[in-house]
């Protein structure tokens, strides 16, 4: 097993306005996620969310402490959201076990100092998207799955944004310091999340597109409202959004997300919406 590690400093509004194609996909897209048999760490200045994925093969994938977090242990002082979008599979959390199905989530506290991931089966491996922020209190590891969170249905399919919005890590399900994560299930037919589309200036957050065919993409827009840029991404890639920028995107077909969001304020409804006829 190998880990993989790269930092993502910060970036300013004003600087981003002058970007092109490929240095708004070097800042902002984590394009390599999902490798297997290994732990993969991006780590970002933005709330200092690290963003990584582990998929355990042919033996278990460790989480492990890389040199730059000067950390004994990686939950030294972190909290971490985990859903598996592959096979089944298990993590074990200082020596307890949690298996979790396709789209099942685990919220892991800070001070836990042994957490591993594993595979039921090799030919269908599990595959385990990361999500880390820094915590103040070790909160009590929990299992979540679609049964036990809160669910939004919302939009439509006039408007080709009819979704459901599943709140597997927010307050009023789970307690966290700071970390918050869902899944959102595009219909069929519906192509646009996020609509209108919103920043919060309290807090970061990162989108995780997955159940994408090969052939399809999503255009993954951001930026302030009156510059918005965008980015064309494939299955099992990331964007990560700064408190200024806007998250929405469009796919070529329906497709489903991860969102994971880190900052002061764990009110889910805190945000500044733009309608389509408020942004440029």
């Amino acid at each position: 097993m190998t880990v993989l590690f790269e930092s993502r400093y910060p970036t300013h509004p004003d600087d981003v306005k002058h970007y092109d194609t490929d240095e708004l996909r070097q800042h902002f897209l984590v394009d390599n996620l999902m490798q297997p048999d290994q732990l993969v760490l991006c780590y970002t200045h933005y709330e200092r969310v690290i963003v990584g994925s582990a998929v355990p093969v042919n033996a278990a994938v460790k989480l492990e402490a890389p040199e730059p977090l000067k950390a004994q242990f990686f939950l030294q002082r972190r909290e971490l959201g985990i859903i598996n979008v592959g096979g089944t599979g298990t993590v074990s959390v200082d020596g307890t076990d949690y298996q979790l199905q396709n789209t099942e989530a685990l919220y892991v506290g800070m001070g836990a100092r042994e957490v591993s991931f594993h595979s039921a089966d090799a030919t269908t491996p599990a595959k385990f998207y990361l999500n880390s922020a820094p915590a103040h209190h070790a909160f009590p590891t929990k299992h979540l799955t679609m049964d036990n969170c809160t669910v939004l249905q919302m939009g439509a399919l006039e408007t080709s944004n009819e979704r459901a919005i599943h709140q597997l890590m927010i307050n009023d399900v789970v307690q966290t310091c700071q970390l918050q994560m869902g899944l959102t299930v595009l219909k069929p037919g519906s192509v646009w999340n996020t609509m209108p589309a919103h920043q919060h200036d309290r807090r970061m957050e990162a989108y995780f597109y997955f159940n994408l065919a090969d052939d399809q993409r999503v255009c993954h827009f951001m930026g302030q409202p009156q510059q918005t840029r965008h980015i064309w991404v494939a299955n099992e890639q990331a964007v990560v959004s700064p408190a200024w920028s806007i998250h929405s995107g469009c796919g070529t077909s329906n497709y489903a997300f991860i969102w994971g969001m880190a900052g002061e304020n764990l009110d889910y409804h805190d945000m500044d919406k733009f309608p389509a006829s408020a942004m440029k």
